[in-house]
């Protein structure tokens, strides 16, 4: 897979979609007006999935409590187990059971999935749309005294949904396989990128398409309608003809994007993969994790010197183009030894005309088969992304960012030049100097817009470096 930029969905629509009649938005949500009017039934049954703490400051009066995390670990919880647990709760066949949350939160949808997934019909199971904070905004009642505990419950566990949970090895082909399946990470853009992380190593599932929590509720906390659903899960390339795997780090957010997507948007095949990141990270194998879309974009020092060093290159080993974007004084100063000195004004020149750039390029010793690792004063700067988004124009087999300065790498005794890299053709099989080539631009559509009023679609699409929030967007 190789994508180095990303269409960030900016701005999430705050409008509600209008109900249908008095009861729900849709068949698995049900409103605060409809709740309200409905509170007296015999067959309902009001289950507050907030934290224990939560429900003892206030809650919806009726409600009794079910607190998931206090159970554990949901992976290997018995058959046997979660049928004495759902009648202790009350759950009894033909029942109309609501399940609510804070708002815009994941325990109402992370219970939802585990009473259906341990065989409770979805046509029973409803979750408050936006939960205790839009009953309580559109004059909903609470308390805080504990409502008695009901009447045990009769239903029997008696087969679990397995087409509603995505299995280890299953997931494990369906990364490889983003042709006919999509994995779904519903965490936020800090995990997904690396900036922080659950587990030992951060990043997500090599292939994984993120669509995080939040990104389904409308600001009041209620969800966002099935066809805005839609239409943002088709941005992002979830599309409903692929098996859908939802994830995150333990199996509770990834319930939201099951919800949203199965029992809202009318997605047929999603599933869930309640172990998550937890177990693909403890594989024995040591299962990859990416920090980007694409994998090794940030390059250091030490990994530079050892495939771009005077021995990888005499015997041809290094297959990597150092375009270095400083200043022609500063290159001259010192500079990352075999470095091509390409000052980042070339790009900028040349952003009109990629193929240009092309002719000029190759001469100067850019291979575009090789990987172009680009050198800056350290690491993402506008120079950098400058170069880096022109090379992908072109069509550059991979690019990459050395994240050391050139004086992290001095200060590393790493060895720097003052001598020009020298191009041209080999006199020797010793010679080290690099061969000009034909640099065949194969220009790529995506990479950059001239006009962003002119891109169609529901959402702007702001261009940035893959992992680099702070990079400014490069419109042209």
């Amino acid at each position: 897979m190789r994508r180095t930029l990303v269409h960030f969905l900016v701005i999430a629509f705050a409008c509600s979609a209008l109900l249908v009649g008095a009861s729900s938005r849709a068949g698995n949500l049900v409103t605060a007006d409809w709740l309200r009017s409905n509170l007296a039934r015999e067959d309902l049954l009001l289950i507050d999935a907030s934290s224990a703490r939560l429900y003892a400051a206030k809650h919806i009066p009726g409600a009794i409590s079910v607190d998931l995390y206090t159970y554990g670990s949901p992976h290997k919880v018995t058959s046997a187990e979660m049928e004495r647990r759902m009648q202790a709760w009350g759950v009894s066949p033909g029942k109309k059971i609501v399940l609510y949350d804070q708002g815009a939160s994941m325990e109402a949808t992370w219970l939802f999935y585990e009473l259906h997934y341990h065989g409770y019909p979805a046509e029973g199971l409803h979750v408050l749309d936006g939960g205790l904070a839009k009953w309580e905004a559109t004059g909903g009642a609470v308390t805080k005294d504990a409502t008695p505990p009901p009447k045990p419950g009769s239903f029997r566990v008696t087969q679990t949904k397995e087409d509603q949970r995505v299995r280890l090895a299953e997931f494990v082909t369906a990364s490889g396989d983003p042709a006919k399946h999509t994995i779904v990470d519903a965490l936020e853009p800090s995990n997904y990128f690396g900036a922080t992380k659950f587990f030992d190593r951060a990043g997500h599932v090599p292939n994984a398409v993120m669509l995080p929590v939040s990104d389904f509720f409308n600001a009041d906390k209620t969800f966002k309608s099935a066809s805005e659903i839609r239409t943002m899960a088709t941005h992002v390339g979830v599309t409903p003809e692929r098996q859908i795997h939802s994830h995150c780090g333990g199996g509770v957010a990834a319930t939201v994007p099951y919800f949203a997507l199965k029992f809202l948007a009318g997605y047929p095949n999603v599933k869930v993969y309640k172990e998550s990141q937890m177990e693909w990270l403890q594989d024995e194998r040591g299962l990859p994790m990416w920090t980007y879309d694409a994998p090794f974009l940030k390059r250091d020092g030490l990994w530079l010197n050892g495939w771009s060093n005077r021995m990888m290159r005499i015997y041809g080993v290094t297959q990597l183009s150092v375009i270095d974007v400083r200043a022609p004084e500063a290159y001259k100063q010192g500079h990352v030894p075999f470095a091509l000195n390409l000052p980042a004004d070339l790009f900028r020149d040349h952003v009109g005309n990629p193929a240009k750039l092309a002719a000029i390029l190759g001469p100067a010793g850019v291979d575009p088969t090789h990987e172009a690792v680009v050198v800056s004063a350290g690491g993402l700067n506008p120079n950098a992304a400058l170069a880096f988004l022109m090379l992908e124009k072109l069509g550059q087999q991979k690019v990459s960012l050395l994240m050391d300065s050139v004086d992290d790498w001095g200060f590393r005794g790493l060895p720097l030049t003052k001598e020009a890299t020298a191009v041209g053709p080999k006199k020797s099989p010793m010679d080290v100097s690099i061969p000009p080539i034909a640099f065949k631009a194969d220009l790529r559509k995506d990479v950059m817009i001239k006009d962003a009023a002119a891109t169609k679609g529901p959402y702007p699409k702001l261009l940035r470096l893959m992992g680099f929030p702070d990079v400014k967007v490069l419109v042209i």
